[in-house]
């Protein structure tokens, strides 16, 4: 009974972190009132962690023999079309009851043979897994465990680039799948500067440098070791596991998008990158990796503007959250000013073409870097259409019902490898 109440209260708790940093910095909260919410916070993050009150194992991914044969049976079918670019992964987080993360990770684990070349514990994987799954806030719009399984699928999609796929060791393999499913794992549904202005105890523990990004990978070590999945391996091996696996998630902290994007540049103009050298290989990982976090514009248009409008939502929650405790809004969150046409020519001109194109460089380019920048281009043009066409307030509820088909329809439906 005890440990029913302090699950609720837990899972209860988990909706006040956000408010009460930013309440108690606007003197809302009384002092003594704000006292004991931190002793319940900190319960919560220390229950949160460690999960003693929850049980050892995830109880999600144990959901998936509920489901008949049929669903089964139809995301069995879509697995083996796992590595073409038009897979969609609202239909498979469906499928399967909303365990995508665990079942995607789970079936490119036996594709590449890693279970066998790590030696790794089924069990082990699984539950570490779960933890995973179970640690995205499925109340987010857009950060959340299905987002996670998309950067999967498409970073399996570069990891089988002809430019790279040759190249690889299976430790690179499984520290580019390992960093995708990860790479945002416990995401607040706010971002850096929202943390900083609130005095979250996040920015603090980072100060105020990459402090999301370092929660993710943090959060992932600590799960790694809870799970314990790499405990059956040399300690220098799995410590340098955990490190080359920060290095991967840090490298998606888009404040460092230019810096990244500058080398990767000098190195195709220098025609210097040596895929035979570990750490050429990382850096085209962090690229990858890069890449597959912000590839919803490349996304044929049904699913891209998907994310779209859930990215979008995320940002106007915030905003909401900042003007109910007189906050400054911050760019990108003002629904009455920020529409989700113009976010999106912004996102695409300023940050993933850019990216994209020296991506398609480096493939030189390849069937699928020709796909996805034929896309990025028709929903960057679909996108401004739409900015001019309607308002605001109008664009978010009718956009995609009123918006008619690209002349010849683009071949978004093509099954493209």
């Amino acid at each position: 009974m005890k440990v029913g109440l302090l699950q609720d209260c837990c899972i209860r708790l988990t909706l006040f972190d956000i408010v009460i940093s930013a309440s108690a910095q606007q003197g809302e909260v009384e002092s003594g009132t704000r006292r004991k919410i931190k002793r319940l916070l900190s319960f919560q993050r220390y229950c949160h962690a460690s999960r003693l009150l929850r049980g050892l194992v995830p109880h999600t991914p144990g959901s998936l023999h509920l489901l008949d044969d049929d669903y089964l049976g139809q995301a069995a079918h879509m697995l083996s079309k796992v590595g073409t670019w038009n897979f969609d992964i609202f239909l498979f987080d469906r499928l399967t009851n909303g365990n995508s993360l665990v079942t995607l990770m789970c079936h490119l684990f036996n594709v590449y043979g890693l279970i066998h070349h790590f030696q790794l514990d089924m069990v082990k994987l699984h539950r570490f897994l779960g933890m995973v799954q179970e640690d995205y806030h499925s109340q987010n719009p857009y950060h959340n465990a299905v987002h996670a399984a998309d950067v999967t699928q498409a970073m399996y999609c570069y990891l089988k680039e002809p430019k790279l796929a040759e190249q690889l060791s299976p430790l690179d393999v499984f520290l580019g799948l390992m960093a995708a499913a990860a790479h945002d794992v416990d995401h607040p549904g706010v971002n850096q500067p929202f943390l900083i202005k609130t005095r979250h105890h996040l920015a603090s523990l980072y100060q105020n440098t990459s402090v999301l990004e370092s929660h993710h990978w943090r959060s992932t070590v600590g799960m790694l070791r809870e799970s314990g999945l790499l405990s059956h391996l040399p300690a220098d091996m799995s410590q340098d596991m955990e490190q080359q696996l920060g290095s991967l998630i840090l490298a998606t902290d888009i404040s460092r998008q230019n810096e990244f994007l500058l080398t990767f540049r000098e190195h195709l103009d220098n025609q210097d990158l040596d895929l035979q050298l570990a750490s050429h290989r990382h850096f085209i990982l962090q690229i990858a990796l890069k890449c597959a976090d912000v590839c919803n514009p490349c996304r044929v248009w049904e699913l891209s503007r998907q994310w779209s409008e859930r990215v979008c939502e995320e940002f106007y929650r915030q905003g909401d959250l900042e003007r109910k405790f007189d906050l400054e809004i911050s760019p990108l969150c003002n629904q009455q000013a920020d529409s989700v046409p113009s976010i999106q020519i912004g996102f695409i001109s300023y940050i993933v073409e850019p990216l994209f194109e020296e991506w398609h460089r480096f493939t030189e380019p390849s069937l699928l870097s020709q796909t996805m920048m034929g896309h990025l281009h028709k929903n960057k043009a679909r996108w401004s259409r739409l900015r001019y066409a309607h308002t605001p307030s109008d664009t978010q509820t009718h956009s995609h019902a009123e918006e008619p088909e690209p002349e010849g329809g683009g071949g978004e439906g093509e099954d493209i490898p």
